[in-house]
């Protein structure tokens, strides 16, 4: 094998992908490894970023609820923005009982091929979306999953950066952080210091140390995704995946389990006023809390 050949390792849940060092380049649950997929695999596309003799699928999980006024924003924001690091990228949209004109927005949206529409009759929670989205990515063929609100608050742009732990295999997901450097509009002192305390609460019951556990930006392989289902139906499922990702294990190259490696990568972010549409109220940080004891106890 010439140096630098990639060669694919033995499969079960997971395809390694190592060099002739025997280094683990990548490790994803690919759709092409698996019978019924969903989506086909043409083996003489490379993804670029990646250098791979076949496609990954990113799927964006986009909860969406009375967005009329933003969403072709947020979609023209994504055409702007080329797929991160040469992935497939497919947006993965749920429009969660909006009683806006958001859903006949969605549905034109179904027309596109890069687009994957869900509609929820009546109003849920953006967990129930997430939920929905997840499911429907995974059914896709999804090799990472990335949630991504339709509100402008963050930026796709931001994507390749959140990503790159995952593509050159450090990490299995990765959370966005606000709070890390990255460029953040200047918003409500009080909201900050909530979250600051949300997520040392989660910290101390994970033992992760995390800077920002609400932060919507997360990322996951196919094979850490495959195993977490969310329960919350609202905005309690931040503290829920954080909680489930830090108890995960999954299979290494040694075929024993390793707990899920987890980074935090800093994300802009442009937060709404409530007179902008912002959605999220003291009630979730109490429900925050809740969930936090709820998962991180168990």
């Amino acid at each position: 094998m010439p140096p630098g050949a990639i060669r694919r390792g033995p499969t079960s849940h997971c395809t390694h992908l190592h060099s002739t060092n025997g280094t683990i380049l990548s490790c994803f649950d690919l759709a092409a490894t698996r019978p019924g997929d969903a989506r086909p695999h043409d083996n003489s596309t490379t993804s670029g970023g990646l250098g791979l003799p076949f496609p990954v699928l990113l799927c964006v999980l986009m909860p969406v609820f009375n967005e009329s006024r933003l969403l072709s924003k947020v979609i023209e924001r994504f055409d702007a923005v080329p797929p991160p690091h040469g992935l497939e990228r497919r947006l993965v949209i749920v429009d969660d009982g909006s009683s806006d004109s958001t859903p006949d927005l969605v549905r034109q949206l179904a027309s596109r091929p890069d687009v994957v529409t869900r509609l929820h009759e009546k109003n849920q929670g953006k967990g129930a979306a997430v939920r929905t989205a997840w499911r429907a990515a995974l059914d896709a063929g999804a090799d990472i999953i990335l949630i991504h609100d339709a509100d402008l608050e963050y930026d796709p742009a931001d994507h390749a950066d959140l990503l790159a732990p995952i593509i050159d295999a450090r990490a299995d997901a990765v959370i966005g952080s606000r709070f890390l450097g990255a460029t953040h509009r200047v918003l409500y002192y009080w909201h900050s210091v909530a979250n600051r305390f949300i997520t040392t609460a989660s910290n101390m019951l994970t033992n992760l140390n995390l800077t920002d556990i609400e932060c919507c930006s997360k990322a996951l392989t196919r094979r850490a995704a495959e195993r977490i289902t969310i329960e919350e139906d609202r905005f309690g499922l931040e503290p829920e995946i954080v909680a489930k990702l830090a108890r995960l294990s999954l299979p290494g190259p040694d075929a024993t389990d390793h707990p899920a490696r987890i980074y935090e990568v800093p994300v802009t972010y442009a937060g709404r006023t409530y007179a902008e549409g912002k959605k999220i109220t003291w009630r979730d940080g109490v429900s925050a809390l809740r969930c936090i004891l709820k998962y991180g106890m168990r």
